[in-house]
């Protein structure tokens, strides 16, 4: 009996042992230690996750920024005397200013009089503009009367040698420096790109004065012109951009979406274009 007991003991201490030390390898497999993980994730720089919708990525203003940038490369070249000759004249976003400059020979092929009130009845070139900126004009001009405002026709298209007889007028009264900045140089004058007209009313005798942006007639014009592709082309404070003195009444054709743009981010089109 003694012996049985004795046996049984041994089986029980041996079997004790082995649960103690044999299977260590198996419990701490099976150990949850995952809070020892995160202890260590926790004391390094929080791992957050990042939507996808908010990763960084060219946006699309960033783009058309780009675009704007680049609109101007290779649309002029550099004549004998080193004066910036405009290339792409029939395109309708070309930019003429003092420093880009017309051929004095460029003249639209596609030039009509549009169907609104003058204020002459002479058939003169300045009732002139391009088709696509003359119909344009044509909406801007019964949209306004049907709103109860009377717009005139006073100036589209001019020649380079036009321009260069107003501008050698001006000079003679006012002096070359004066002059440069009420009337544009021969060959820097948007009128001759077919685009641009000047803008009047009866309430201020048909005349083209700042007085214009005044009446209602020139308000109406400033708040609704970009509906129908037009900018006011030389705005208040924008000489040190344009060039040009505060001109309300001349509005320059640049097509619904840019001059939408244009309106809203209270820009010029220089700046639109980046020559600035």
């Amino acid at each position: 009996m003694k012996k049985k007991l004795i046996a049984l003991v041994v089986v029980v201490v041996v079997g004790v042992s082995f649960l103690r030390f044999g299977n260590m390898d198996f419990f701490a497999e099976k150990a949850d230690t995952s809070f020892l993980e995160d202890n260590i994730i926790n004391e390094e720089a929080p791992q957050l996750e990042v939507p996808s919708d908010e990763i960084d990525s060219p946006s699309e203003e960033n783009e058309a920024e780009e675009e704007t940038m680049d609109y101007l490369v290779d649309t002029s070249y550099e004549d004998e005397e080193g004066r910036l000759i405009v290339k792409n004249t029939d395109d309708i976003l070309v930019l003429v200013n003092k420093r880009r400059n017309l051929p004095a020979d460029y003249k639209p092929d596609d030039l009509v009089i549009p169907n609104v009130r003058f204020s002459f009845k002479e058939k003169l070139e300045k009732r002139y503009l391009r088709q696509e900126a003359a119909e344009a004009l044509e909406e801007l001009f019964a949209e306004a009367e049907k709103e109860g405002i009377i717009l005139f026709a006073v100036s589209g298209y001019r020649s380079f040698n036009t321009q260069k007889i107003l501008f050698d007028n001006k000079v003679s009264k006012v002096g070359f420096e004066e002059a440069n900045l009420l009337v544009a140089y021969p060959g820097q004058s948007e009128h001759q790109t077919g685009l641009a007209m000047d803008v009047s009313s009866q309430s201020v005798g048909f005349t083209l004065e700042e007085d214009f942006g005044q009446a209602m007639e020139g308000i109406w014009l400033k708040d609704n012109a970009h509906r129908f592709g037009f900018i006011i082309r030389y705005e208040k404070d924008t000489t040190d951009i344009t060039g040009y003195s505060y001109e309300p009444w001349h509005i320059r054709y640049v097509g619904k979406d840019v001059a939408k743009e244009i309106y809203e981010k209270n820009i010029t089109l220089e700046e639109f274009l980046g020559d600035v």
